[in-house]
């Protein structure tokens, strides 16, 4: 499962639910951002979603990536220049990322852990639904 997090009011925008691990993390964010491209100035991400592809494809929708490249993976050599790239990124802004793990934190203890449906579409409804009582309960205290 992957969410788009608003950073500022902490809401869930977006929901993508996989029935597979084909593909990446990477590719998944690409869809979210294509569904949100009216929405979205800039995407934070970590580093399991440093791919070349993703950033053209974000910036090609008018989003700007925050996404920091991977310096070092055992089976992969990457370029010292990359080292240059994460200097250039804006701290303040990317770290904002971290609102995203206090969302997923607070939909947890507020809502539960697992899911107890059993087929994939019930799976994701309920995942759907869990994000909809944490934004209206989000919204009922401001």
């Amino acid at each position: 499962m992957t969410k788009l997090v608003d950073t500022e009011s902490q809401a869930v925008l977006d929901v993508h639910c996989s029935t597979n691990r084909e593909g990446s993390d990477a590719d998944l964010a690409e869809q979210i951002a294509r569904r949100n491209a009216g929405d979205l100035r800039s995407l934070a991400a970590d580093k399991g979603y440093d791919k070349q592809s993703l950033r053209e494809a974000l910036r090609e929708l008018g989003i700007r990536p925050l996404i920091k490249h991977r310096i070092f993976a055992p089976h992969r050599i990457f370029a010292p220049y990359d080292h240059a790239h994460n200097a250039r990124i804006d701290e303040q802004r990317y770290n904002q990322r971290s609102m995203t793990e206090t969302v997923n934190s607070a939909v947890k203890r507020s809502l539960g852990f697992a899911v107890r449906a059993r087929s994939w579409f019930r799976e994701f409804r309920e995942i759907a639904l869990m994000c909809v009582v944490y934004n209206i309960k989000r919204a009922v205290k401001q």
